[in-house]
């Protein structure tokens, strides 16, 4: 099939196009350049692929959580060029997508965002016998010391900078996972892989039923917070 993938959910900006097994993609670490970077690279990934817009089949897109202005970036426009294209668009976790990043083996993965304002978005998942992702733990946004995995940490790998933030709080109570990638972020290539399994078993909803998930409803400390009053 023929799948688009955007990711903006984090500081990484991400397309990827999944044309039958080969995947296409550009990524970029670009702090506030969502909105300038995502199209212009769709338009590189199709072009490179040598697919026209008006042979997908589908849009993906990674719904969060995450940065409330990076989640809503990709959604929208993922509605939009479904609305166009009268192609379906698929939802997939940003913190599975993240997930993803960790090694290729049986371990379980503790997929960490930071979310900023002193919590972290989290869920816990496990590789099934034909080695897709399962949710152990269901997505979480938290304070770090709230944060209790049902699986002992030893056996896990964690990915994302949740751990870049809070590690050095989260270690001597959880102890030490079985490995750390806490520059890893969310990729519209993993986005793609997971999409194109949920099509498969058809996942895939209209366009005005792609929506976001945020976790939460508060985008921004108060000045009384920030001042720690």
């Amino acid at each position: 099939m023929n799948l688009l993938a955007l990711e903006t959910a984090t500081e990484s900006c991400s397309v990827a196009l999944l044309r039958g097994g080969t995947l296409f993609e550009r990524s970029e670490i670009a702090p506030r350049r969502h909105a300038e970077l995502v199209l212009p690279m769709a338009e590189a990934v199709l072009g490179e692929a040598g697919v026209s817009r008006g042979e997908l089949e589908a849009i993906a897109v990674g719904r969060g959580p995450g940065a409330f202005t990076g989640v809503r970036l990709a959604v929208s426009m993922a509605q939009g060029l479904a609305l166009a294209l009268d192609i379906p668009v698929v939802t997939v976790s940003s913190l599975a997508a993240l997930a993803m990043e960790a090694p290729e083996d049986a371990a379980p993965v503790l997929a960490m965002i930071d979310a900023r304002m002193g919590e972290i978005y989290a869920a816990l998942y496990r590789h099934d016998a034909q080695g897709l992702l399962q949710v152990v733990d269901e997505e979480t946004v938290c304070p770090p010391q709230a944060l209790q995995p049902s699986l002992d940490l030893a056996t896990c790998h964690v990915t994302g900078s949740g751990w870049s933030a809070y590690g050095g709080e989260l270690e001597p109570r959880l102890g030490i996972p079985r490995s750390v990638n806490a520059e890893a972020f969310p990729q519209a290539r993993h986005v793609a892989r997971l999409a194109a399994l949920a099509f498969a078993r058809g996942a895939a909803v209209p366009p005005e039923q792609a929506l976001p998930v945020y976790l939460r409803d508060k985008v921004a400390l108060t000045m009384a917070e920030r001042a720690g009053t």
